[in-house]
């Protein structure tokens, strides 16, 4: 038995676009104030390596990214027709939406790896960690719609 769905206006669709990249927006940029702080304390270059602070460099990037691309359908909308919504911004909002998941969960990942790495002190258990925390993000964003 297939439910009913309502079809919304084009209008409803924008604003509904606009308020689930309000909603994401908030927690990258708090994972991101964190990521920059990190750098500045003394345990960084402490704990960990060179490698190791690269890759906080690129989880760093990725993220930063992922609150590019979530910010990119409000700046699209307001530099192009901010007075109307069309099912050409719907699509191209969803689809920078949802790509920004894949960069925010590979930073999340990686800096995860590195947090267990330091709290481990096993390179082998902490990737493994991090991966399947990787996976269980990626089954949330990406499977679960499609199972449904």
């Amino acid at each position: 038995m297939e439910k009913e769905r309502e079809t919304l206006s084009l209008a409803d669709a924008g604003t509904h676009l606009l308020e689930e990249c309000r909603m994401v927006l908030p927690g990258v940029q708090a994972l991101f104030g964190f990521q920059l702080i990190a750098v500045f304390n003394n345990g960084f270059s402490e704990k960990l390596s060179h490698a190791e602070q690269c890759v906080h460099l690129l989880a760093l990037a990725l993220v930063a990214i992922a609150g590019a691309l979530i910010m990119s359908p409000a700046s699209y909308h307001r530099q192009t027709n901010p007075r109307a919504v069309s099912a050409d911004f719907i699509r191209l909002g969803g689809r920078l939406l949802l790509s920004a998941m894949v960069p925010l969960l590979l930073g999340i990942g990686l800096d995860f790896y590195l947090i267990a790495r330091v709290v481990l002190q096993s390179p082998v258990l902490a990737a493994a960690e991090a991966m399947g925390l990787a996976l269980f993000f990626a089954l949330c964003w990406f499977a679960l719609p499609r199972l449904r």
